[in-house]
């Protein structure tokens, strides 16, 4: 693994980097942030953040510095960015002591774990003293590479000017930082650090019952088409000293010009990923205090209304390697030149190597894509024509079967008719016998049926006789004898 040049210089040159900071990344369901858990309202993280998809991989960091637990932050290995980081409120350092801490060289951190889970380095540590030890180290964290010549600067959501000594020098991990433009990044320092000191803290026991969560939504911009630039930074507030609550969100448009504005805890979670709470029973929903919710509101829209007076900050690495060579002697300055010089050799080389393998690999791709496809077309005509002298074989043996039947049918009928004949014949011969007694009855019913009808008619006749004679001398009697009459 190369080293970025100016991770190379700032090592030959002894900078100083803080090596006693340590971190903890909780991997264990259901195991909250570990002892970090102390830095959310009732030792409950906010809950909805489970990622969209739901199997987005998040990372519960517990930030540790010398041991202590410092804050806890919700890290998204994908978006390489923290999606919300929670802390406490113990008071803002004096500014002399921030300048001073701004005066150091480079001393972001990384968290190895995160990258190698199995490598056995716990906690946070100087990217310096990881970079060529731990594998796959930023696959799934930004590193200081990605921000350096992208036009934007490292902003932390848990920013350190709200803290003292160590917990201050806690902040300043790559775990903490989305990519912001650097005058977003000293006015949004500027604002949350007022809100809190001036606004937030003093209704609030100076801090002693305030509980902090801040966070980023990422959107679809990436710096070097990795680390998601947020579309908007949040902040949200909730005090419960037991006896009475407030609770208050505020959110910032990552786009130049846009000033924080305040929002209900309810309205900054409909802004957030679906089913998103952010503060458990909403902070103590049933005691607000809507009094002294309007005295914090009225305070903050004071502090809004000034003009933010960012303090500049040494934070890009073009600007610590100008002034680590201010400070060279003249071999120094030849020495780092030549240095910076030959690693930026060394990743043109690196590249045009990159490139003229992928190139060949690409031919080669090509080429064997052209074997294959003929080499299948090849296969592809033998089965074809196998194919066809298979259909034509067994189109030819039907056509001979189909012959073979026809013969033996019509040799069939032949036989048939030939014996057909005689059998007929034979048959007629046989059953003449039968059928003339059968047809004695028969004759016998019509001879006698004809006698019997002859008779009927004969008796039919002779009564038709006697009617007509008796009829005539009837008529007769009736016309020529005297018409007589009877008495009885």
């Amino acid at each position: 693994m190369w080293l970025p040049s100016w991770l190379a210089v700032a090592a030959l040159l002894g900078v100083a980097l803080p090596g006693s900071a340590r971190g903890e990344v909780v991997s264990k369901a259901g195991a909250g942030f570990g002892d970090c858990d102390a830095f959310f309202y009732q030792g409950t993280a906010p809950e909805g953040f489970s990622g969209s998809p739901p199997d987005l991989p998040l990372a519960r960091v517990c930030q540790r510095y010398k041991q202590e637990p410092r804050f806890a932050t919700l890290y998204s290995t994908q978006e390489k960015v923290p999606l919300f980081s929670a802390f406490r409120y113990a008071g803002a350092a004096p500014r002399a002591q921030e300048e001073e801490e701004e005066e150091k060289e480079e001393k972001w951190l990384v968290e190895p774990q995160i990258d190698d889970p199995k490598h056995g380095l716990e906690g946070m540590m100087p990217e310096s003293e990881v970079t060529g030890s731990v594998d796959n180290l930023g696959t799934n964290q930004a590193l200081t590479a990605d921000y350096v010549d992208s036009g934007y600067e490292r902003g932390q959501l848990n920013p350190a000017s709200l803290h003292q000594d160590d917990h201050q020098i806690a902040t300043y991990t790559l775990t903490n930082a989305v990519p912001v433009a650097p005058p977003l990044q000293d006015i949004w320092h500027w604002e949350v650090e007022n809100l809190v000191s001036r606004s937030l803290a003093p209704h609030c026991g100076n801090g002693k019952d305030l509980y902090l969560v801040s966070g980023a939504v990422p959107s679809t911009v990436r710096v070097k088409d990795k680390v998601a630039v947020p579309e908007f930074l949040w902040l949200a507030a909730c005090c419960d000293d037991g006896s009475e609550a407030w609770s208050v969100g505020f959110m910032k448009q990552a786009a130049a010009g846009h000033r924080l504005e305040d929002l209900s805890l309810e309205e900054l979670e409909k802004k957030l990923p679906a089913g998103a709470q952010l503060f458990k029973n909403n902070c103590g929903q049933d005691r607000h205090n809507p009094e002294k919710l309007e005295l914090v509101l009225q305070s903050a829209k004071k502090i809004r209304a000034e003009e933010p007076v960012p303090q500049s900050r040494k934070t890009t690495t073009s600007k610590q390697i100008s002034t680590a060579k201010e400070d060279c002697g003249f071999l120094k300055k030849l020495f780092c030149l030549i240095i910076t010089s030959l690693f930026k050799l060394l990743k043109f080389v690196f590249h045009l190597i990159v490139y003229v393998v992928k190139y060949v690999f690409c031919l080669l791709w090509q080429f064997i894509l052209t074997i294959v496809g003929g080499v299948c077309t090849f296969l592809k005509g033998i089965l074809s024509v196998l194919f066809t002298v298979f259909v034509d074989l067994a189109r030819v043996g039907v056509s001979i079967l189909n012959g073979i039947a026809q013969n033996i049918y019509q040799v069939l009928m032949i036989a048939y008719r030939i014996v057909c004949v005689p059998v007929s014949l034979i048959l007629d011969i046989v059953s003449f016998p039968f059928y003339t007694l059968g047809a004695v009855p028969a004759v016998l019913q019509d001879i006698a049926s004809g006698i019997g009808g002859l008779f009927l008619l004969v008796i039919d006749a002779t009564t038709a006789v006697v009617c007509a004679i008796n009829s005539v001398v009837s008529h007769l009697a009736k016309k020529f004898l005297p018409k007589m009459s009877f008495d009885v």
